[in-house]
Formats: C-alpha cells, structure tokens, sequence
C-alpha cells in the first residue's frame, strides 16, 4: 500500500483517485480494505482541525500495492537487486550453464582420472592449492558482511544447522568406516571428508529444492568460517587411531585457503563491487574446472588401487551421504524448524566441500589413497543433492504456500 504527502487542497477534504473521502456529503465513497494501523491513523486523521489539516502535510491512502522491483534470489549472491528483466551476458550464460552441469563435470574429471590417469600428470601441488583459494575467494565475493551478520536473525536454524554439520557427518563417517571395516588410508578420508564444511554448491541445490537460499548462504559461510578450528580438531579426534594426524598443520592451511580468501571475497564485494561485478560472472565456471581437475587429479594418483577396491570406497562415501542428508532433514524436523529451512539444513549437512578434503589429504596425509575418498565425495554428494532438489521441487513447502497467500 502506497502513502502519498498531499498538502494545500481547494477544500478539507482528502482524495483517492479523484473520489472525496472526507467531504461533508460525498456522494458515493470507495470502499477501501484498510488494514489496522492504516485505519487507526485514518481516523486519527478525521480528528484534526481543518486548519491542522492544510497546513500539515496528511497522507492520502492509494489502494494501489507496489510490487518491490526484486528479482528471485540469486543462488550463492546475497545481492536480491536484480530485475528478472535484465538481460544476461553470453559469459552469464555460460558459466551458468557450466555451474548446472556440475555434478556431469566432476564425474568427468574423475572417470578420465580413472581410465587414463596420464591426463593428470601436468597438475602440481601448488596448482591444487592455487585453485582452492580462487574457489574460496569467488565464494566469498558473494558475501557481504551485512550477510555474515544477518545470522542474528535467524539464530535457531543457523545454530541448529551449525550443530549438525559438524555432529552428523563426522561420526556417521567414523561409524561408516567401523561397519564396513575400512583400511586406515580410506577411513582417514572419509573422516576428513566427513569433518569438512559444507560444500559451495548446496547453495544452488537449495534453490531448485525451494529451500531457503539465505539460510544456505549464511550456513556455507559460517560452517566454512569455523571450519578453520572444526576441521583440524575432529579429524585429529576421530582419524587420530588411523593414521597420525598433523591438527597443527591442518589448522595452517586452513586457514590459508578457506578463511583469509572468503574474507577477502567479502572485503571486496563490500568495497569494490564494481570489480566484483565484473569478475563474478567469471568465478562459478573456474571452480567448477577446479573442482573437476582436483577430483580427477585425486583418482588419478591411485587408480589403479581404486579399481581393485573401489566398490568399498563408493558404497562407504554413499552411505556418508546418505546419512547426511536424511538426519539433517529429519532431525531439523524433530527440533521444529520449518520445512523450507529444514531442507536447506539437509542440503548443507549432506553436501561437503570435498575439494578441500582433497587438498587436505595431498598435502597432510603420506598415502595418496586418502584423497580417494573426498574425489568419490565431490561426485556422490552432487548427483544425490542434485536428486533430492528434483524431487522436493515438486512440492511447494507448507510454510512457503502460506506466505504466497
């Protein structure tokens, strides 16, 4: 409803689209569905003097409701400025394109690694660590800090997804690695996978789910945040009776390739977001070639190991999951959370950042096998996210509905 300032009138009377609606004898009134406050401060109005009434400035009351000029909000972007009639460049295009087919990219990446493992020999350490950051650092530019202190609004959801997070998936992968009695090298990674933050694209798996967008953009970044202290310690706990673990060193790198960059991505998105404008457009399709070269590079080190025992790897990695994103719906539920938010926090739980879990494991774990269980990650995360948003698209959240109406 829109409230117009109106002053000087030929006679004390308001008007709604040329109809008189305090005139002494108006002929025919318009019937106007205020609501409480507008009808309070209309009749506070017809209590004024005359006088008080041309002099001042009162509002004339429109039926007419503005729409806000808001396009849907865009997946991994806490911007909500843009108009759906803006037309999008051809490089939008394309990386959106690109970003849609990931779950295909990465299966790519690691089938090639699988059957022609030469492919990968050009990649370098440095590179995987290089490519990372970049991934973290478009991850950040889609952040302000005005979204990393919008968790005040929503504190339950966030604590609760938070809590999940880092309970569900470390243990399920500890349980997961004791039921199928996994070697130490597997057990570690599915471990570390398992310690890992939530991955970067749950935030566009929420949007075809109609889950909650800013609640995953929030969650990504304060779980990714953290991750800086929860990764290092729950591996260190759990993974510790596998193989020897270096928290030390996990903690350092970290904190190079997760929170220095997202905050980098934040401080410029805040501050220079006409270079971030720019840019943007650019970063979904690198990170997700870096994902898919890191993921292949990671099978690639040990396929031939992974295709003698490669089945256990899968089903152990399938199972995590699995357990991922059924308790992290059910037990939202269980606390009362809302449909739309509790798919959200399944998406979050269920979907890990299994590159950084590779990188982890390259650089702090001696054997190469460690890494194979985040590779298998980054595709089995995908393809069951991107399942389940198909399937809970089709139906519109209770709570959802009731807001259209």
């Amino acid at each position: 409803m829109q409230f117009h300032a109106a002053t000087h009138f030929p006679e004390p009377c308001a008007r709604v689209h040329g109809a008189p609606i305090l005139s002494a004898t108006p002929p025919r009134q318009p019937k106007l569905h205020l609501s409480p406050a507008a009808a309070a401060a209309s009749l506070k109005l017809k209590r004024l003097p005359i006088q008080s009434q041309l002099e001042n400035p009162i509002f004339v009351v429109s039926p007419t409701i503005s729409k806000p000029r808001l396009g849907h909000l865009l997946c991994g972007n806490s911007s909500n400025t843009l108009t759906t009639d803006q037309k999008k460049s051809w490089i939008e295009v394309v990386g959106e394109a690109i970003s849609t087919a990931f779950p295909v990219w990465v299966a790519v990446g690691c089938l090639l690694g699988l059957v022609r493992p030469s492919s990968f020999n050009w990649v370098q350490p440095k590179w995987t660590v290089m490519g990372i950051t970049l991934t973290m650092l478009g991850m950040g530019m889609t952040l302000t800090f005005d979204d990393l202190r919008g968790a005040l609004a929503m504190p339950k959801e966030l604590f609760t997804g938070f809590l999940l997070q880092y309970s569900v998936m470390p243990l399920s992968a500890y349980f997961v690695s004791r039921l199928l009695n996994l070697p130490s090298y597997y057990a570690a990674g599915l471990i570390l996978v398992g310690c890992c933050p939530g991955g970067t694209a749950s935030n566009i798996v929420t949007y075809i789910a109609r889950g909650n967008v800013a609640l995953s953009v929030l969650m990504t970044a304060a779980s990714t945040l953290s991750a800086v202290i929860m990764t290092p310690f729950l591996t260190a706990k759990l993974a510790g009776q596998y193989v020897a673990v270096d928290a030390m060193g996990l903690f350092m790198s970290t904190l190079q390739v997760v929170l220095l960059p997202v905050l980098a991505g934040a401080f410029l998105n805040q501050y220079f977001q006409g270079f971030v404008r720019v840019v943007s457009p650019l970063m979904p399709p690198i990170a997700v070639a870096t994902v898919a070269v890191l993921c292949g590079n990671a099978i690639a080190q040990s396929s031939s190991a992974i295709l003698h025992s490669g089945q256990q790897v899968v089903l152990a990695v399938a199972l995590l999951h699995t357990f991922g994103f059924f308790f992290g719906y059910a037990l939202s539920r269980t606390l009362g959370i809302d449909v739309s938010s509790s798919r959200t926090i399944s998406i979050e739980v269920g979907m890990q950042n299994s590159v950084l879990g590779v990188v982890l494991a390259t650089q702090h774990f001696g054997n190469p096998l460690t890494a194979v269980p985040c590779a298998v990650s980054s595709v089995c995360h995908s393809i069951f996210g991107s399942a389940l948003a198909g399937i809970w698209r089709r139906s519109i959240p209770t709570n959802t509905q009731e807001k259209e109406d």
